[in-house]
């Protein structure tokens, strides 16, 4: 019995990971967008950590340009993820009644 390729294995998972993301994201109802968001930010947050030591530690200089891409890209979904946060809570806001001086 021959062993499979460990490169077989990590893309027989990738593609499970990306079937299991796309099922579980299109299935949250829409009062949960806003807390999976959150978390979301959390765990890029972690990545932003976890790519920055990846990239300290490396030696060689692709090992330490993938990580500052890793950091860079992590960056920007984590402040876009708190913009869309934002403006999604914007539109839960009660709107104040601007007084336009009549009746005064």
């Amino acid at each position: 019995m021959e062993t499979i390729s460990p490169v077989i294995v990590n893309l027989i998972i990738f593609v499970l990971a990306i079937y299991v993301g796309y099922h579980v994201v299109w299935t949250v109802t829409p009062a949960l967008h806003t807390p999976l968001m959150a978390v979301t930010n959390a765990i890029s947050a972690i990545v932003i950590v976890g790519a920055m030591l990846a990239a300290a530690l490396t030696e060689t200089t692709l090992g330490k340009s993938m990580g500052t891409l890793a950091v860079a890209l992590a960056a920007v979904n984590v402040f876009g993820g708190f913009l869309v946060t934002r403006r999604m809570l914007e539109m839960f806001r009660k709107k104040d009644k601007k007084s336009t001086g009549e009746g005064k």
